[in-house]
Parts: structure tokens; C-alpha cells; sequence
């Protein structure tokens, strides 16, 4: 019979910020006449978000009629930890910007979740500077501070000395991780070696890296917001393959980079696709060997990379062994009302139910707990205060059914080094493998069948 222990829940991607009019004692004075402009065009951007689509008013109204008191747990410790014990989370991340409708509570400059290339390097520290000394006191007067990991913000694209400083004071100050731009603009790409140095400084202090979904060139799209919606997801994964193919995570091993909302239904043909050029598939043997690189891109994405998936699919858990079932850390976005908050709990049945035990384990607490540091057994007694059972999931005490029936994904996994049949396509079947670099094994092509890749 398997354990039926309550869940350690950790939310790899919530969020915290305060009514943007309250960050000015965190702001340097000197930029205290920019912050008054900043605050005055406030309404102007409401009303052209409301005017573009991206914001409806109708639903704005209703929710914070309807959670006006959990809401507050965007800036209020109290609030928050009670929020978190509702929803059965023991420990979460947490970004900026609490106020996803009317963005009332964003970091000064907008260099939240639109931090981006683009705005100035000066005010664009200073706003970052601001939002990361609250976030560490906001967490520091926590009652249980041992729940919280913060993420400070980093305008990378500045001055790199001025980025390397912030973040080794960000990560004395008790935040455990940065969030970097995920559009550079007009500055330079993230393969650029000006970087080096805040990599490795995030390297050595074991801060992982990580881009959010927000920004996007919204200039391009005029009202369509179908485009804005359908690309949103793209902008934060793209830096993954700069780092990637350029050798930043062959140059420092230990650097940890995450992706956070923008779901993982995205990277299995990622995978699949970067792997196959690597190992020399037919379509790719013209180009030049990746020099940069001594393992299959798969295999960097599982030393370095994780997905702070929010709001996890099914669809996503399907391809889970595709993806690596420890790359994907659950979150669920509070308190935003795409997320899971407050129904978080009917979330967790609805999504988990049919997973096995030990893999939900993984993906609602353990894999986030190992990326970002979060001590176990200090978590313990809250996730047994508050963490749903797995009959409270759904999840029978007997799990040989549920075994039996994940047994031929799990057997098949990246089915392009396994050498088994696609999943679910067929019939899996054995295959001659050839050992890769990082452990993994590729299929090796019978020359009659043409590329396997």
C-alpha cells in the first residue's frame, strides 16, 4: 500500500507586491520626482489596456469584489500565510506583481513581471533595487519565513557590474533566486560573454536564474490580443536555447535557469527537435558540428534547466516522462486569478488524481524544494498541518492499477534515445542504443529504415 503521508506542496510561482504608491521609502530619493510621473500615468495605461483587451472590466470588477480580503495577501504576511494554508501550500516562490488585472501593484518603472531590455538601465535598477529590499523584509517579518523564496528582480542588460552587486546583495539580504528579462531588445543576447560574470555569480552563490511570462512586444499586435496571448508563453523560453547552444551551461555547470508560467507543453518537441540536430540527424548533417556543446541538449536541460509550470496541464503530465518528470516543479500562480487560488485543493484532484504517488510527490514539492532550497524538515510540520492526502486527491492506496498504466509511457520516455516507438503509436519494441554524454542512450538507425531521429 502506498504512503499516504499529506503532500509537501510548494508553489513554484506565486506572487507578492505592494500598492505600487507604497514602494517610495524602498526607492532611492534621487528617483523619487521620476516615481511621482510614473504614478501619475497609472490610469492612462489602465485605460489603454482596457481599450487593447487585455483588460476586462466586467471580470476586474467581480474579483476583487470576491477576494478582496485574500488579496491582500499580495503585500500582507498574515494574510498570505493564512491563504497558502487554504489552498494546502507549504512553501511557494514568489515573484513580483500580486495584481495581475490592473497591475496596481507593480514595481516601480514597470520592472515586474514587463521587465524587459527596453527600459531604462538606471530607473529600471532603481524600481528592481526597491521592489527586492521589500520583498526580503516582507519575508524576514514573516511568521514562518522558512515558507517563502523569494525571487528578486535583475535588469541584466544594465551595467554588469551594477548587476553583479545587485545580486550579491539581493542574496545577503535572504532572496534565493532572479528573475532576468525575457526580451533583451536592442540590447545584447544572452549568448553575448558580457554576461559571464552574472552567471557565474549566480553559479556560486547557487541562485538559479529564471524568466516569467509578461513581457512582449505588445507594439506589434495593435488590438489583436489573440496574438499577444498565443506568443506570451514564447518570449521567457526563448533565452533557454541561447543559453543553451552558446555553452553558458557547459561554461558553468552549476548555474540552475528555470522558465516560470509559461507552462511545459512546449518542450517535448523542443527536446526532440534540438537532440536530433546534435546527434547528426539526417537534415542537420550539412551544418557545423556544435563545438560549444559535449551532450545532447537533453541532457544540459537536465542538469541546469527546470519549468516552474504553473497550473500543470494534463496534458503536460501526459508527456511528463518526455519532459523529465523532475524538470517539472507545480505552481499555481496566487493570487492570480489564472492560477489555481482559491481553489487550489479541486485543482490538485482534478489534475492529479491518475499520477502516481511517488511522481506527485516529485512534481508538487520535492523538485522545487531541491531547485530553490527549501528546508525539508522545517517544512514538515506544515505540509502535516495543511497538505491534501492522496485520498484527498483521489489517489487510491493501491497504486499497482495506476503503475500498470503509466508503465508503457514511463518504458518508452524520449522515445528518440530510448529506440522505442513513439508513445501510445504502436507497439514499443527494443532497439540497438548508442551511449551519450550526461548518460543517455539514442537509438541506433537500422540504414534501411531511413533517419530515426
Amino acid at each position: 500500500m502506498a504512503d499516504q503521508e499529506p503532500y509537501l506542496v510548494i508553489s513554484s510561482d506565486c506572487h507578492a507586491g505592494l500598492p505600487t504608491e507604497q514602494y517610495r521609502p524602498y526607492l532611492e530619493s534621487a528617483h523619487h520626482a521620476a516615481f511621482d510621473g510614473f504614478l501619475a500615468e497609472a490610469s492612462a495605461r489602465r485605460e489603454q489596456a482596457t481599450r487593447l483587451g487585455v483588460r476586462n472590466e466586467a471580470f476586474a470588477r467581480k474579483w476583487f469584489e470576491e477576494h478582496e480580503e485574500g488579496l491582500r495577501g499580495g503585500w500582507d504576511a498574515a494574510q498570505r500565510d493564512k491563504e497558502l494554508d487554504g489552498d494546502g501550500v507549504a512553501g511557494e516562490v514568489v515573484f513580483p506583481d500580486a495584481d495581475a488585472v490592473d497591475s496596481t501593484t507593480a514595481a516601480p518603472f514597470g520592472v515586474g513581471l514587463g521587465l524587459s531590455g527596453d527600459q531604462d538601465p538606471v530607473l529600471g535598477m532603481a524600481g528592481a533595487k526597491a521592489h527586492n529590499r521589500w520583498l526580503a523584509e516582507l519575508i524576514a517579518d514573516s511568521a514562518q519565513p522558512e515558507r517563502h523564496a523569494g525571487v528578486a528582480l535583475l535588469p541584466i542588460t544594465g551595467e554588469v557590474g551594477a548587476v553583479v552587486a545587485e545580486v550579491r546583495r539581493a542574496h545577503a539580504s535572504g532572496l534565493r533566486a532572479v528573475m532576468i528579462p525575457s526580451m533583451w531588445v536592442d540590447k545584447a543576447p544572452y549568448h553575448d560573454r558580457r554576461y559571464d560574470p552574472v552567471w557565474a555569480v549566480c553559479a556560486e552563490l547557487g541562485l538559479p536564474v529564471l524568466t516569467h511570462s509578461g513581457a512582449a512586444p505588445r507594439h506589434e499586435y495593435g488590438d489583436h490580443l489573440g496574438i499577444y496571448v498565443t506568443e506570451v508563453t514564447f518570449w521567457p523560453s526563448r533565452p533557454l536555447w541561447f543559453l543553451l547552444w552558446s555553452g553558458v551551461f557547459e561554461r558553468f555547470p552549476g548555474l540552475r535557469f528555470g522558465i516560470a508560467e509559461s507552462g511545459c507543453w512546449w518542450l517535448p518537441n523542443l527536446l526532440w527537435f534540438m537532440d536530433r540536430l546534435y546527434l547528426g540527424a539526417h537534415g542537420g548533417k550539412k551544418l557545423s558540428p556544435f563545438s560549444e556543446l559535449t551532450m545532447a541538449p537533453s541532457a544540459y536541460v537536465d542538469r541546469n534547466c527546470f519549468i516552474a509550470a504553473t497550473n500543470t496541464k494534463r496534458r503536460e503530465l501526459a508527456q511528463r516522462y518526455e519532459i523529465g518528470v523532475g524538470n517539472i516543479c507545480w505552481g499555481s500562480d496566487f493570487p492570480h486569478p489564472e492560477g489555481t487560488w482559491p481553489n487550489t485543493r479541486q485543482w490538485m484532484r482534478t489534475t492529479f488524481h491518475d499520477i502516481p504517488i511517488a511522481e506527485t510527490r516529485q512534481l508538487l514539492g520535492l523538485s522545487c524544494a531541491e531547485v530553490f532550497g527549501f528546508d525539508l524538515a522545517r517544512l514538515a510540520p506544515i505540509a502535516r498541518r495543511i497538505g491534501p492526502t492522496p485520498a484527498e486527491l483521489g489517489q487510491p492506496a493501491d497504486q499497482s492499477a495506476v503503475e500498470a498504466a503509466w508503465a508503457p509511457a514511463r518504458e518508452v520516455g524520449r522515445h528518440w534515445l530510448t529506440g522505442h516507438d513513439f508513445p501510445f503509436i504502436g507497439t514499443a519494441r527494443p532497439s540497438p542504443t548508442t551511449t551519450l554524454a550526461g548518460g543517455a542512450s539514442r537509438h541506433t538507425p537500422d540504414p534501411t529504415e531511413g533517419s530515426t531521429l
